[in-house]
């Protein structure tokens, strides 16, 4: 009996270790040999698929090489620079070309066409982001269908104008704040100049604009938070480069306890913040009306009112994963547009003249203030051409959930799909041959009226799904920039080195010295 019982125990184990060992086969080569064998005979390229890093190795090892070294700026050589070892596939291979990310095989997309479809059926195409992803932010970026819808529809009032006016004092300030420390620094020197690395300040600066507008009177609180997000996004994109591997986040690293702790911190304060706000909505208390928490936990509340059910909302963790959303993207976002701004800006000092010369023109010497935002048309055409150049999101990544047809192409499931926003941005084909030139007045008549093809303009993604936030985004930059060029001029160092760098989003290596000089 105890002898039939082992042979049957055995033979369970052994079963279960040839399905084990079949499946982890059947991911590390059967499946993408299969997929790689369908995409070569639709006349797509790219590298033979090598077991389980893929092209991953050599996608590290030639970012790395390129961020030894800095560019010229305005060169043919940033392109190559941003999308690296993409770049040398797409030269190598062709349009028509694809790269291994482990197993999965990406394809490369720049045709506005195809990008158009794909971000036109977000429940086709959705985002393959692993759990690594998830950990640095929540909320609508990775929600797919009905969720994602309802999150959405709660959300949008947040950033209705009109709330977005209302918030435009909070933004005032914070830029006020920054001015008064660079007007600072300035003076300290005995000079009417001064050299400042001015990347952190607006680091700093839209951290300290979305805490006070998510938060308001939780200020304080509100910039812990955003230290702890920031520290977090730095650890994440350590994981990023092994999320292909299944459970690689939950194994006891280094780097994921500090994820862990980090991220438990930041739910910590989030939970403790939003409690508050809940218990003064039960007694009854008025609450801020008019920062982006305050308008969520309405328009949730409205929403299970409607439903007739306190659990047709969001629940409070989504609230959580929400308000992690708000500051990271709120924050990436204008910091990478703000920095490139001042950067070509720099490069193109009669363009920095015309805008200031616009600010003064509708604001003079008072502080810029949301009324007056649709009257500066130069500073709004300079801000679309630093996004065409330098969109804050490079690149996009979509998979698809069946197989479906894009274009004369079969895209399997299990294929990616890497949108490459920055060379859509730079073709000559769409732009003209003056593509890669700094040139503003290409949007004097709007960005419709920039190119024919309307829809190869995409600095906030597009289709459905494009980003509810690039309102808030414009009026905090146009306000942090009319300030700026209000007290100071300002012109690159000799000490800076141009060097664009795709992480979260696209962000100077090696920070931007710059030469400010007091205007008053």
């Amino acid at each position: 009996m105890v002898l039939t019982l082992g042979i049957i125990l055995t033979s369970i184990v052994v079963a279960a270790s040839i399905t084990w060992a079949l499946k982890l086969l059947n991911w590390l080569w059967f499946k993408p040999k299969k997929l790689e064998k369908f995409l070569r005979e639709q006349g797509l390229n790219g590298n033979p698929y090598r077991p389980f890093l893929g092209d991953l190795k050599d996608l590290i090892r030639v970012k790395r090489a390129k961020q030894q070294r800095s560019i010229k700026l305005m060169s043919d050589d940033t392109l190559q620079h941003i999308f690296m070892y993409y770049h040398q596939t797409l030269t190598k291979y062709g349009k028509n070309s694809f790269i291994w990310f482990g197993p999965w095989p990406r394809l490369n997309v720049a045709d506005p066409e195809l990008i158009k479809e794909i971000l036109n059926k977000p429940d086709v195409f959705q985002k393959p982001l692993p759990e690594t992803g998830k950990i640095l932010a929540g909320g609508i970026l990775f929600l797919e269908g009905e969720k994602w819808a309802k999150h959405r529809k709660i959300i949008n009032p947040a950033f209705h104008l009109e709330k977005l006016k209302n918030m435009a004092p909070a933004i005032g300030v914070s830029c006020s704040n920054m001015v008064e420390k660079l007007k600072a620094m300035v003076s300290s020197s005995n000079e009417d100049w001064c050299e400042i690395d001015i990347w952190p300040y607006l680091e700093d600066l839209t951290g300290d604009v979305i805490s006070r507008t998510a938060f308001g009177s939780n200020h304080e609180e509100g910039s812990k938070i955003f230290q702890l997000q920031r520290e977090k996004a730095k650890l994440t994109l350590q994981l990023l480069q092994l999320s292909f591997i299944p459970g690689w986040r939950y194994l006891p690293t280094k780097t994921n306890r500090k994820v862990k702790a980090t991220a438990n911190e930041l739910h910590s304060l989030l939970r403790g913040i939003i409690d508050k706000r809940l218990k003064a909505m039960e007694r009854g208390e008025a609450i801020p009306a008019d920062d982006l928490l305050g308008i969520l936990l309405e328009s949730n509340s409205k929403s299970n009112q409607e439903h007739g059910n306190k659990n047709a909302g969001m629940s409070i963790e989504d609230v959580i994963e929400e308000c992690k959303l708000f500051y990271f993207a709120g924050s990436e976002t204008t910091s990478s547009l703000l920095v490139w701004t001042m950067v070509l800006l720099c490069q193109h000092p009669e363009w920095q003249t015309q805008a200031r010369e616009e600010v003064m023109r509708v604001f003079g010497n008072s502080e810029p203030c949301f009324e007056g935002l649709n009257q500066l048309k130069t500073v709004t055409m300079i801000l679309q051409e630093v996004l065409r150049l330098y969109p804050p999101t490079p690149l996009i990544v979509r998979g698809s959930t069946e197989t479906v047809k894009l274009g004369n192409l079969t895209i399997p499931r299990g294929v990616h799909l890497t949108l490459l926003i920055g060379l859509l941005h730079n073709d000559p084909e769409i732009w003209g041959n003056d593509a890669k030139d700094f040139k503003p007045q290409r949007f004097s008549e709007g960005v419709s009226n920039a190119t024919k093809i309307q829809s190869s303009f995409i600095p906030f993604s597009s289709g459905p799904r494009i980003c509810i936030g690039q309102n808030f985004a414009m009026i905090e930059t146009k306000l942090a920039l009319a300030m700026i060029l209000q007290h100071f001029s300002f012109e690159l160092s000799p000490s800076y080195l141009h060097a664009p760098s795709s992480m979260l989003t696209l962000q100077p290596q090696f920070g931007a010295p710059m030469i400010l000089r007091s205007l008053e």
